[in-house]
């Protein structure tokens, strides 16, 4: 928290890194809020590269206009090597001050929040972070914007796989995100009734699933669903897939790699009201002379977290009751 209250006259509102469904309703929350205490707005195209390439625009009311149900990101996202040195984020800088942007709110994951602060830091500029990513791997957050939908997106998934899985008996590895997490993997699979789960922080040997696998097929399982974490340490569905083969032909194997169709579609009903409220609360909270903070969810309630302390703190761990939750499921 800031000591010195900057007056702030206009703020700039980007997207950066991965899009996550609910940061279009994120940056109607931020543009509207801002308009409402009657500071003005800009928008800036592309994150990072827009501040440096001056891709920036006025805002208004109408500007966010029938954006709250889209996916992806309106002002559009990238990631930009360029920022990453102090002659881009100077030149950015530049160019903010030329568009008398003051302060800024930022949309995106862990990347985004680094260099947020540290361009915070080297420009004395106020810095609110909102995060927004589908895999809910950020500190100082509960929950992360896009992080409902993609989880249903996978569950949907899984239960039109289970239709056809079941007509041939037939033994489905389904492939979701998660490179560093299995937040998606985990709760997807619980809500799906995956036979067995794959994630990241977990050393899953590939014997210990086939015995999980064998056990299902003694009790006359007609089909079984494995979802695995892009992250896993056997080297995805794919790779899973085919060591398990060699070893179980119980079943008929198939692969399915749900891939990016996992960021897209249209924002549940749970990201919207919670984008709406973060994009909201940034405002406030820059408004009151925090900088250098994202907001977050704990429970019911908005709270915020110093930057340098959501950074530091990478130990993000599995909820290990619902880990049990899924072994016991899956008999």
């Amino acid at each position: 928290m800031s000591n010195r209250v900057k007056e702030i006259t206009r703020i700039g509102v980007f997207t950066s890194g991965g899009d996550a469904p609910g940061m279009n309703a994120a940056i109607r929350a931020a543009v509207r809020t801002a308009l409402y205490h009657g500071k003005q707005v800009t928008g800036i195209y592309h994150g990072y590269q827009g501040m440096i390439e001056n891709s920036m625009f006025d805002m208004n009311s109408r500007s966010v206009s029938s954006i709250i149900q889209k996916g992806g990101t309106v002002l559009k996202t990238a990631r930009c090597m360029e920022f990453k040195t102090p002659e881009g984020r100077a030149q950015a800088y530049r160019n903010l001050q030329a568009a008398g942007v003051d302060a800024l709110i930022a949309i995106g994951g862990d990347g985004t929040f680094t260099g947020a602060e540290i361009f915070s830091r080297e420009h004395d500029i106020p810095v609110m972070c909102i995060p927004g990513t589908i895999d809910n791997d950020l500190n100082g957050t509960d929950l992360t914007i896009g992080y409902d939908t993609a989880n249903n997106t996978v569950i949907d998934a899984i239960d039109k796989i289970r239709d056809t899985a079941a007509s041939h008996n037939r033994l489905f590895f389904v492939e979701v995100m998660g490179r560093d997490s299995g937040c998606i993997a985990l709760n997807a699979g619980v809500a799906g009734g995956a036979e067995a789960i794959m994630l990241p922080e977990k050393d899953t040997a590939i014997d210990e699933l086939i015995e999980m696998l064998e056990h299902g097929a003694d009790r006359n399982k007609s089909s079984m669903i494995v979802i695995v974490a892009e992250g896993d340490k056997n080297g995805g569905a794919t790779n899973v897939a085919k060591r398990v083969k060699e070893k179980f032909d119980y079943f008929d194997t198939k692969v399915s790699i749900l891939g990016h169709l996992q960021r897209g579609g249209a924002p549940s009903s749970a990201d919207r009201v919670l984008a709406t409220r973060m994009g909201y609360a940034a405002v406030n909270e820059l408004l009151k002379g925090n900088t250098r903070s994202t907001i977050g969810i704990r429970g019911s309630e908005m709270v915020t977290t110093p930057l340098e302390e959501a950074l530091s703190k990478k130990e993000l761990k599995l909820n290990e009751d619902l880990v049990e939750i899924a072994k016991i499921m899956a008999i």
